[in-house]
């Protein structure tokens, strides 16, 4: 028997290590802890969550460079990962060095002010921040995440400039948001709760879609930005991994996606599953790296190689 097929044959047999991009607490880290779970149950080994959040949740992507490629390091790879090479000096290829396992799912966004702003409207907000240039603030879960991103396109578009302010997850940037410390925050829907108890307004969702939860919120696509980002997010392993190994651990995962308690957990942040195989996110990967380079360069972010 192959060396490779042996060690898929007696894959896991111990814990598998599951490291995301986001910190405690938030809506990345309740949805895969709870895919984890199924997914341990699934195995028969646990699957334990490892919080690395930063770097605009690219350093689970780099701890997969310097894991040994047996699948008991994996890690999430957010959309951030896909643009990195543009904005950093990597010694690494998002592409060639990650075996992609599976998607799993996306996120649900949004634009929130204090309820307290004088923003009832996303016309008011472009007609403030055309009146001052570069004073409204916002903050996102850090530089050149999707939400960042985003804000910046939809900038350009309106032709408006803003203030950006990064912060390391969704709990310190409501904090922040609520007490009025920012004027408005792009994120996902994490902060539904404190919109519910009459803290924060929704501005805008940019889903392809209105939210059922904030029904009164227009998508970006309504008010004429040609926009949907819902930043898919999955499952990678280091590069070498054997085949038989990422396809235990994709069907685990599948598997693990199905069940109603991870539908239930993403339900909370109005998250739906987004499943796509080995294959089909692999692909995705190459096609969102192309994809991303454009934005990149539109938005005069892209760094000279150096």
């Amino acid at each position: 028997m192959p060396f490779a097929a042996a060690q898929a044959q007696g894959f896991p047999n111990k814990p598998v290590k599951l490291v995301i991009a986001f910190p405690a607490g938030g809506p990345t880290d309740i949805t895969m802890r709870q895919l984890a779970d199924n997914a341990s149950r699934i195995l028969g080994q646990p699957v334990i969550v490892d919080n690395k959040p930063g770097a605009g949740g690219t350093l689970p992507a780099q701890a997969l460079q310097t894991s040994q490629a047996d699948g008991y390091t994996i890690a999430q790879i957010p959309l951030g990962v896909f643009r990195l090479g543009y904005t950093t000096k990597l010694n690494w290829d998002p592409i060639k060095d990650i075996s992609y396992v599976i998607n799993v799912t996306g996120y649900a966004f949004g634009v929130v002010v204090p309820a307290d702003s004088p923003f009832k409207t996303w016309a008011d907000f472009v007609a403030y921040a055309k009146a001052n240039p570069g004073r409204l603030t916002y903050g996102s879960t850090g530089n050149l995440t999707s939400p960042h991103l985003t804000m910046e396109t939809l900038a350009q578009r309106a032709g408006i400039q803003l203030q950006h302010v990064p912060y390391k997850g969704s709990a310190d940037l409501m904090l922040a948001t609520v007490s009025g410390q920012l004027m408005a925050a792009a994120d996902s829907t994490g902060f539904a709760p404190q919109v519910e108890a009459g803290k924060l307004r929704v501005l805008n969702t940019w889903g392809d879609k209105r939210l059922a939860k904030f029904p009164d919120a227009p998508t970006l696509k309504e008010l004429g930005y040609d926009i949907v980002q819902n930043s898919p997010f999955g499952i990678g392993a280091p590069k070498g991994t054997p085949p038989d190994v990422v396809k235990k651990l994709h069907d685990a995962f599948k598997q693990a996606m199905e069940e109603p308690s991870y539908v239930a957990a993403l339900g909370r942040y109005d998250m739906l599953p987004d499943y796509k195989s080995t294959a089909q996110y692999t692909q995705f990967a190459q096609d969102t790296v192309a994809k991303e380079k454009v934005v990149i360069e539109k938005l005069g972010l892209a760094k000279p190689p150096q």
